[in-house]
């Protein structure tokens, strides 16, 4: 079955429009709050507007399944996502990452942030999305890839949400104020979270890479386990634990992203 490569250009658009109207409603937020790093709330709800856009503009075109599966899968992530960020930040002030990258802007500090926070993180989700954008106008039938997707997707909301749980428990007690986290799925790996993210994404990708030509956007997934583990996710979170007692021993015996048994300490 031939791609509905005309359908595909036209949706485009929409979901650029799409993203374009999440940055401005977060812009907007961010004045009203103060401080810039409500983009990070915004963040799954950009592939929430993508997925939404698709799916309207791929009615009576790609496979009814799919569609389904690349609608419901990344907005039920992003939903989750959003109010998780949304609660634990509510009331907290600007993210130092933010400042620090704003302190470097010449001019009009708001058309920096423009530029180098709402529109890149745009830019980065709509490449991202990449399967949700291809997958959503692919005929046939949904087949096995597709549902070891939903599989894999399943593994990483667990990760994710059960992680942030057990995080938001362990902060919740003052005796554990400047300690690092060893409970629960933090035992296995240093970032359930982060392990349970790149796992969503690859599902999405292989509900996509089930036909043709989603197979061809496996670089999203990619830039997204690049982004986690090497660019703004665990390598900075890392830096900034490692000034914490106890940290080196932990980092030393618990894996730093896939999950395995702790390892013995040596002798």
């Amino acid at each position: 079955m031939s791609y509905a490569w005309h359908d595909f250009g036209a949706a485009l658009p929409w979901a650029g429009g799409a993203v374009l109207v999440v940055l401005a409603a977060t812009f907007g937020a961010s004045k009203i709050a103060g401080k810039h790093s409500v983009i990070d709330t915004a963040w799954g709800l950009l592939f929430g507007a993508i997925a939404i856009a698709v799916f309207i503009r791929s009615d009576g075109v790609g496979c009814v399944g799919r569609r389904w599966l690349l609608l419901v899968l990344p907005l039920l992530w992003g939903l989750r996502l959003a109010q998780h960020i949304g609660r634990r930040t509510i009331g907290k002030p600007e993210d130092p990452r933010y400042a620090a990258l704003l302190a470097k802007a010449n001019g009009n500090p708001d058309l920096y942030a423009l530029r180098m926070v709402y529109l890149l993180q745009g830019l980065l989700a709509f490449v991202i999305a990449s399967p949700i954008l291809v997958g959503g106008f692919e005929g046939g039938r949904l087949g096995v890839v597709a549902w070891l997707g939903v599989a894999l997707w399943c593994v990483g909301v667990f990760f994710e949400a059960v992680g942030d749980h057990q995080m938001e428990r362990y902060r919740a007690d003052p005796a554990n104020s400047g300690g690092v986290i060893d409970v629960g799925l933090w035992r296995y790996t240093r970032h359930p979270n982060y392990f349970g993210d790149a796992c969503v994404w690859w599902g999405i990708f292989l509900v996509a890479a089930d036909g043709w030509p989603g197979v061809l956007t496996i670089y999203a997934p990619l830039l997204m386990t690049l982004l986690l583990t090497k660019g703004s996710g665990a390598r900075i979170l890392e830096a900034y634990m490692s000034k914490r007692p106890g940290w080196d021993e932990y980092k030393a015996r618990t894996s730093g992203f896939f999950p395995l048994p702790p390892r013995k300490p040596r002798p």
